[in-house]
């Protein structure tokens, strides 16, 4: 990615490029904007290499976090949760017994581990396949962006 691809970003776009760059030197694979249900968009959703699914919400800033009131929606859907914000972030305002990650565009660090809540067998199973129907449809427009025309 080019520095002007970068600056074409939205700040929470730039901190779940952050996110991503970190987890998968974990082993994890990401996939941004993923729809879990109807009326949901996770920032992050990762799956690790045992498999587990973790969601990370990425907030740039106080207005993005007080103006989200869907992210309690997002908990059923993870076996763990996490906020990912900057440095400058006002973290007193996330609720406790949630993940908390520091990130930019280059990078994160885990500073508090989400409790884990492990997911239901046929949960993870959806979760698994919705992973993996978004990561392919996101590989298939990148070898063909016109295959978009045929989808819609």
């Amino acid at each position: 990615m080019q520095y002007d691809d970068l600056v074409s970003l939205q700040p929470g776009q730039l901190l779940a490029r952050g996110v991503a760059r970190h987890l998968v030197s974990h082993g994890f694979a990401c996939v941004e904007e993923l729809v879990p249900s109807r009326g949901l968009r996770v920032d992050v959703m990762a799956l690790g290499p045992k498999g587990e699914v973790w969601v990370v919400e990425c907030k740039s800033s106080r207005v993005d976090f007080m103006s989200d009131s869907k992210w309690q929606g997002y908990l059923e859907w993870a076996d763990r949760f996490f906020w990912a914000v900057d440095e400058q972030f006002p973290t007193e305002l996330l609720p406790g017994g949630s993940g908390l990650i520091m990130a930019d565009a280059y990078g994160a660090e885990i500073i508090r581990m989400g409790p884990e809540q492990r997911l239901a067998p046929a949960r993870r199973k959806k979760m698994m396949q919705t992973f993996a129907f978004h990561a392919a449809r996101r590989l298939h427009r990148l070898r063909d962006p016109g295959l978009d025309l045929l989808w819609d």
